[in-house]
């Protein structure tokens, strides 16, 4: 962990934690070279084997996903902008805008049944934000509550914690020297089988929103629902009051089968 006070690059100053989890911690900092020492937010990861090839391999992730995120967050006011990046040693920083708000966890509540037209518009808020990554071929892959902040200002939707850097947590070197990722990166209940095995694919995001929108809908946890023994596909509809038209949609969204989701309008 980092400590509160500490200065990185003689610019960012951490002021305080604002998560830590088995992928990395994140941390409030100010910019010391701008006017009025605006907040910004540092991602600090570093892998957690030393094995020799591992390094090179985070690097090479690192680069990819800060360039990743520093068009995404040009191309959308909906992700957060990129700063800054950059490497001391075996550890990876990324220097991001911070998004005041909440995150919709505070308002998906266990047991709380969202109405149709809060559902639509959470819905909809989303998949504008994740269009912008599916036309760049970035599958986000965690796409949760937690993930999805209601920005202060205007009260839109902010899409963060694109995926990529987590595998820089969990890089491995197997028997044969290859590196390899340990555990596919992704949250329980709103990552759909083949992501789990880890193929993601750019439906497996849409699966994970469809998921949102049953939980509004229902106020149950996503790992709570049974399946249909032939399709695979979950059982919900009992549990929620809501038109036949967006019932279809939220279906067709979480089907078990991916080529079988909708495809986000992709750039010709």
């Amino acid at each position: 962990m980092i400590q509160s006070g500490k200065i990185l690059r003689q610019r960012y100053k951490i002021i305080d934690t604002l998560g830590s989890g088995g992928f990395g911690d994140t941390y409030l900092a100010e910019d010391l070279d701008l006017p009025g020492k605006p907040k910004c937010v540092v991602k600090h990861l570093s892998p957690k084997s030393s094995a020799p090839g591992v390094l090179p391999v985070a690097q090479r992730l690192f680069d990819r996903e800060a360039k990743t995120l520093y068009k995404l967050g040009k191309d959308s006011e909906q992700i957060p902008k990129l700063f800054a990046h950059f490497q001391e040693g075996t550890e990876f920083y990324l220097v991001q805008e911070y998004i005041e708000g909440h995150d919709i966890s505070k308002e998906l509540t266990l047991g709380k049944k969202l109405s149709e037209s809060y559902t639509i518009t959470l819905l909809k808020g989303i998949l504008s934000t994740l269009a912008v990554a599916h036309q760049n071929n970035i599958i986000h892959r965690d796409i949760k509550p937690q993930n999805l902040m209601r920005r202060k200002s205007d009260s839109k939707i902010v899409l963060i914690d694109f995926g990529a850097v987590k595998e820089i947590k969990v890089l491995a070197v197997d028997e044969k020297g290859s590196t390899t990722l340990t555990v596919p990166v992704g949250s329980a209940g709103y990552m759909p089988n083949e992501q789990s095995n880890g193929k993601p694919k750019l439906s497996s995001d849409i699966y994970a929103v469809g998921m949102l929108g049953i939980k509004a809908l229902t106020g149950k946890d996503p790992r709570s629902f049974s399946r249909d023994k032939n399709t695979g596909n979950i059982i919900w509809q009992n549990k929620a009051q809501v038109s036949d038209r967006l019932a279809n949609i939220l279906d067709r969204m979480v089907r078990e089968y991916f080529r079988e989701r909708y495809k986000m309008p992709q750039k010709h």
